[in-house]
C-alpha cells in the first residue's frame, strides 16, 4: 500500500469545551472515498464527496462512528480525511477520562497502530503520535502472588474458575487418578481452587496429574514474570501441603498449528491407561486464539478448520470431560470495520465495570487497562497468526462442540449456587444466568463470559 506523503490541511481549532470548529452538537466529516484531486492516488471518484453529522461528540455512539469513519479512512489510504478524524478522536478521548473516553482512546492507539503497520503513519499528526505514545499502556508481568490477587478482583476470570471446578469434580468422582490438561490463559490460577477441592473429597484425595499447554511467546496477557518449572514446583507443594501426591508436566506447543505437539502427546500416554485415570480438559479463554482459517494442503478436497481439527482431535482421546469458558463475543470478521464494532460493542464492559473496583489512577487499573489495551490493539491493528484475539459467541462454540462428537453437560445447583455465592463478593453490576445448559457471567444484563462443559457423545 502506498504511503501517505502529502500534507494535509490542518485541523480547525480547538474550542475550550473540547469539540473541533465549534460545533458543539454536530460535527461535519467528509466520510467519502478519496478523490483524485487529492493528491496521486491510482483511479478517479467522480461522486460528490457526501458529509455526516456525527451529533453529539461526547456520546458513545458517535465515537464509535468516528472510529469507523477513521478505519474505513486508514483503509482507502485518505491521508487527509484519517489525520482530521485522528485529531477529533484525540480531542475528545483522554485516556484518563470517563469509561467511553478511556475505551475510545484505546481504540484511537490501535488504529495508529494499523495505520504505521499499512504505511499510513505519516497522516498521524505530531500532536496525535505523541499524545498516543504517552498513553500507551505497557502489560504488566505478574509475580504469582500478584497474579493471584489481580484474578480475585473481578468475576471475569473467577466465574469460569468457579464453574468449571465444579464440574470437574462431579465428573471425577471415583477416579483414583485425575488428570487435567490446562489449555489456559492464566498460567494455573484456578488450580489451587481445584486442589483444594479433591483434597478434600469423601472418598479420599486423587492423585493429580496436571499437563499445562506453554504458548509463549504468542500468549495473551496476563503475563507471568516465572517460569513453568518454577509455577510447577509451587504446585506440587501446594498439593503436599494438602497430602495430594501431584504431577506436573509442560508441554510446549501454539495454537497456529491446532496445539498439535500437546494432543500428540496426549494421545501417546492414553495408549498405556488401565481405565483407573480420568482426563479433563480445561480449556479456559484459548481455544479463541486457535485461527479460524482452514488447515491442510491444496490437495485436500474439503479443507478443515483449525479449530474443528482441534476438537476432534480431543475427542479422539475420549476425555471424561472437556470444559470450555469463553468470551461471549464475536471477533472473526475479515474485514478490520467489522472487528472493530464488534470489540467496541463488547469491550466497554471492562472499562465500565473497573470504576466499580478500582479507584483512578491505582497500579492495578493501568494493569487492568493495559491488558484490554493489548487485546483491542491485537483485533485492530493484526493480522494472520499474530491476530490471536478471534472470540466467537457461545452459539458457534455449542456448534462446534457437537460437530465435533461432544454433548452439552448441564452444570448442576450446586454449581450455580458456588457461581452466585462468588458474585456476590464483587459489584453489584454482575450476574448470572443459565442459557441452555451453559452458565453466563454478564455485566448490567449484557453477557460477558460463558462456562460450558462436554462430555463424548456415545
Amino acid at each position: 500500500m502506498m504511503q501517505f506523503t502529502h500534507t494535509a490541511p490542518p485541523p480547525p481549532p480547538l474550542h475550550p469545551n473540547g469539540h473541533a470548529g465549534g460545533l458543539g452538537l454536530g460535527l461535519f466529516l467528509d466520510v467519502r472515498a478519496p478523490r483524485a484531486a487529492r493528491g496521486p492516488w491510482p483511479g478517479s471518484f467522480p461522486t460528490p464527496a457526501s458529509k455526516i453529522s456525527l451529533g453529539n461528540l461526547n456520546s458513545t455512539s458517535c465515537m464509535e462512528q468516528l472510529l469507523v469513519h477513521c478505519a474505513n479512512a486508514i483503509e482507502a489510504n485518505d491521508a487527509t480525511l484519517t489525520q482530521q478524524i485522528l485529531w477529533v478522536l484525540n480531542n475528545i478521548a483522554p485516556p484518563d477520562g470517563d469509561s467511553n473516553q478511556r475505551l475510545t482512546a484505546a481504540f484511537l492507539c490501535a488504529l495508529v497502530a494499523r495505520a504505521s503497520r499499512t504505511g499510513a503513519c505519516k497522516a498521524v499528526t505530531a500532536a496525535v503520535a505523541a499524545a498516543v505514545e504517552s498513553a500507551a499502556l505497557h502489560v504488566h508481568r505478574f509475580t504469582a502472588v500478584e497474579l493471584a490477587s489481580f484474578v480475585d478482583l473481578t468475576p471475569w476470570h473467577r466465574f469460569g474458575y468457579t464453574a468449571a471446578n465444579a464440574a470437574i469434580l462431579e465428573a471425577v468422582e471415583g477416579f483414583p487418578v485425575v488428570h487435567v490438561v490446562e489449555l489456559g490463559t492464566t498460567h494455573c490460577m484456578q488450580i489451587p481452587t481445584l486442589i483444594d477441592m479433591l483434597a478434600s473429597r469423601a472418598e479420599g484425595p486423587p492423585i493429580l496429574r496436571l499437563t499445562v499447554a506453554d504458548v509463549a511467546p504468542s500468549a495473551p496477557p496476563p503475563a507471568l514474570d516465572m517460569s513453568y518449572e518454577e509455577l510447577g514446583a509451587k504446585l506440587v507443594n501446594f498439593a503436599r501441603s494438602r497430602n495430594m501426591s501431584m504431577d506436573f508436566r509442560v508441554v510446549p506447543t501454539a495454537p497456529a498449528d491446532a496445539f498439535t505437539s500437546l494432543v500428540d502427546q496426549l494421545r501417546v500416554q492414553q495408549l498405556v491407561l488401565d481405565g483407573t485415570e480420568a482426563l479433563v480438559v480445561n480449556c479456559h479463554m484459548l481455544l479463541h486464539t486457535v485461527p479460524d482459517e482452514t488447515a491442510g494442503s491444496v490437495s485436500l478436497t474439503q479443507p478443515v478448520s483449525l479449530r474443528t481439527m482441534l476438537l476432534k482431535s480431543l475427542r479422539t482421546l475420549d476425555p471424561n470431560l472437556v470444559v470450555v469458558v469463553e468470551e461471549d463475543a464475536d471477533f472473526t470478521a475479515g474485514d478490520v470495520v467489522g472487528r472493530l464494532s464488534a470489540a467496541f460493542n463488547f469491550l466497554w464492559i471492562p472499562y465500565d465495570a473497573v470504576d466499580t473496583f478500582l479507584p483512578k489512577g491505582s497500579e492495578q487499573r493501568r494493569w487492568y487497562e493495559a491488558e484490554i489495551g493489548w487485546k483491542v490493539e491485537n483485533v485492530l491493528a493484526q493480522e494472520g497468526v499474530e491476530r490471536v484475539e478471534r472470540q466467537e459467541d457461545r452459539g458457534r462454540w455449542g456448534q462446534r462442540m457437537r460437530s465435533a462428537g461432544f454433548h452439552a453437560v448441564a452444570f448442576g445447583e450446586e454449581a450455580a449456587g458456588e457461581v452466585k455465592a462468588m458474585l456476590n463478593e464483587h459489584a453489584a453490576g454482575w450476574g448470572m444466568k443459565r442459557e441452555d445448559d451453559d452458565l453466563v457471567l454478564t455485566w448490567k444484563g449484557h453477557n460477558v463470559v460463558f462456562a460450558s462443559a462436554w462430555a463424548p457423545s456415545s
